[in-house]
């Protein structure tokens, strides 16, 4: 096929879900971040929903190839089964013999023995359903009680759902409340958007083995256009642009080739996705067309002389009056957007000098080991660090005040933390490197290259070779440094107290309410902190609920984004 004639090693827009395709757009970071925290957590329900083609499959096996190494994965395709094929399902995948014709009771009293031999072994099951959205309610149902056996600490099976967007409606039913409210992640994964499609298009073409671009500007405007950001649609259109680049002999990608791939993927349509929000010629014509029905609703006389019915009908006629005129406004004002798409694929119009652009990253000339990373990182909070002495950075970060965090997430977990962050990078050769992250605003990233020099770049050109792993350093509470009095056997009281007594104060908007926080107890402040501050409401000051607590108090250190006066302090 056209393989060779491009200088693939493979098909570049194969619509199978293989995980060395998924490109992390920021929805896909934040779902596959959603299932990575969600399977440490206490069990229940997770519900990943999102329209037909967004990759939430694709999502899900990225997740079991990279799942923790004590988590064991049962996989449902098929989930339109009976209660009891379901389970006779569920006791294949976790490999438990039963009976092929065993009840409801047997397969459950089965699987519960599992899930209670896995917790004794230090194992996590996770059960994971693919277009949860045919799932009956009796089998939802079913389901709920499934995650019923409990310790006293957590729910020993997590149950992840997968489907499209009615599948939150499904949960909403008044006979599902009970399973709702076990729901304990939900996250809805979009298209992508028209600023990440050339990335997206660049790096499945990387993985396919092709380095540079082969989309002229006006294919890529044309691509959104036809297929709306759906990463499914994306491939397909894609695909089949590539067939007949390669049947012309064009070794670049044009504005024709994407609406003659579109038209063949429709199987002879033309018309593109249209939006959800009723943009294109459909919404203009509805708008033309309500404004001569106001038009002619107002013109009285005319209904006294003609049937309305008759007169709207010979009106809207294409070859007649302003239904014709309508249609010539929609089809001319579709001819001026084609025309800009054909143009731009011959470049952009010189228009006189443009704004210099930011520097991208280049992975092998600015990245750094672990140990330099370590070292920079260390250096912007004004501490020493050798590595030759300290092999264990985090357990050297304790003696020096620190603590050390390592999370996967998105680039918003980097703001909400808003510390100076250490990036594990992958390139397309599966090399492994290190980015220090020192500031961050909109896409102007401020790294630390080796040498220990900062240089302005483009976030964006980072992201692309990071998929979620970081580490950040945090002060610790002087409770746990035995720095002062804090250090005593009620330290960790005394220093909430002492917090929480001027949190109260920032976040309180009555006199009566300060009282009431200030007169908690230190386990029932924190819980309220927590939760008007979106953290996870335990009542322990972890590191994730006192790193924002020194980002309120206003606590000496680094921070990544530019801080933001407030009202508040």
């Amino acid at each position: 096929m056209y393989y060779d004639f491009f200088g693939f090693r493979e098909p570049p827009f194969s619509i199978a879900p293989d995980p060395r395709y998924l490109y992390l757009s920021e929805r896909h970071k934040e779902a596959l971040a959603h299932l990575m925290y969600g399977v440490q957590g206490q069990g229940g329900f997770i519900v990943i929903t999102g329209e037909v083609g967004t990759g939430k499959t694709t999502v899900s096996r990225c997740f079991i190839e990279n799942a923790p190494a004590h988590v064991d994965i049962a996989l449902i395709l098929n989930p339109r089964l009976s209660a009891q094929e379901l389970l006779s399902a569920i006791c294949d995948e976790l490999e438990i013999p039963h009976e092929p014709g065993a009840t409801i009771k047997q397969l459950v009293d089965l699987i519960n023995q599992d899930l209670l031999s896995a917790h004794a072994a230090g194992r996590h099951k996770v059960l994971m359903i693919d277009e949860a959205q045919n799932l009956s309610a009796e089998v939802l149902e079913q389901l709920r009680l499934l995650t019923n056996l409990e310790t006293a600490e957590k729910k020993l099976l997590q149950i992840v759902l997968l489907g499209q967007p009615e599948l939150q409606q499904i949960l909403s039913l008044p006979e599902l409340r009970q399973l709702n409210q076990r729901v304990t992640a939900r996250y809805h994964l979009d298209a992508i958007n028209r600023a990440e499609l050339p990335a997206y298009l660049k790096y499945r073409l990387g993985v396919a083995g092709m380095r540079g671009d082969i989309f002229s500007m006006g294919a890529i405007n044309r691509l959104y256009k036809e297929s709306q950001g759906i990463p499914r649609l994306i491939n397909l259109i894609s695909d089949r642009a590539l067939l007949g680049a390669y049947a012309e002999g064009e070794h670049e990608i044009t504005t024709g080739h994407i609406k003659q791939a579109a038209k063949e993927v429709r199987g002879g349509g033309s018309t593109p996705v249209t939006a959800r929000k009723g943009s294109g010629r459909g919404a203009q014509y509805l708008m033309l067309v309500a404004s001569v029905l106001v038009a002619i609703m107002g013109t009285v006389w005319l209904v006294d002389r003609w049937p309305l019915a008759n007169t709207l009908e010979l009106a809207l006629e294409p070859e007649n009056g302003l239904g014709g005129a309508v249609e010539r406004e929609a089809e001319a004002q579709e001819a001026t957007v084609e025309a800009s798409e054909d143009a731009s694929d011959a470049g952009p119009p010189d228009t006189g000098p443009a704004r210099e652009a930011l520097a991208a990253f280049q992975f092998h000339e600015d990245r750094v080991d672990a140990p330099g990373a370590f070292r920079l990182l260390f250096g912007l909070w004004g501490k020493s660090y050798r590595a030759a002495d300290n092999p264990i950075a985090c357990d050297y970060a304790r003696t020096v005040g620190l603590g050390c965090l390592e999370r996967q997430g998105t680039r918003r977990s980097l703001e909400f933390l808003n510390r100076p962050a250490m990036l594990q990078l992958r390139n397309q050769a599966g090399e492994v490197g290190y980015a220090v992250l020192k500031s961050l605003n909109g896409d102007l990233a401020e790294v630390v290259v080796p040498g220990g020099e900062a240089r302005e770049m483009s976030f964006a050109s980072l992201e692309n070779f990071w998929f979620g792993e970081y580490r950040v350093l945090w002060r610790l509470p002087e409770y746990m440094t035995g720095d002062n009095f804090y250090a005593s056997g009620n330290g960790e009281q005394l220093w909430i107290g002492a917090r929480m007594m001027e949190l109260a104060d920032q976040y309180t908007t009555s006199t009566s309410e300060n009282g009431r926080v200030k007169r908690m107890s230190a386990e029932q402040q924190v819980r309220w902190y927590q939760e008007i501050r979106g953290l996870t409401v335990d009542g322990i000051a972890g590191a994730m609920t006192v790193i924002q607590i020194n980002n309120d108090l206003g606590a000496p250190g680094p921070r990544l984004v530019p801080r933001i006066s407030s009202s508040k302090g």
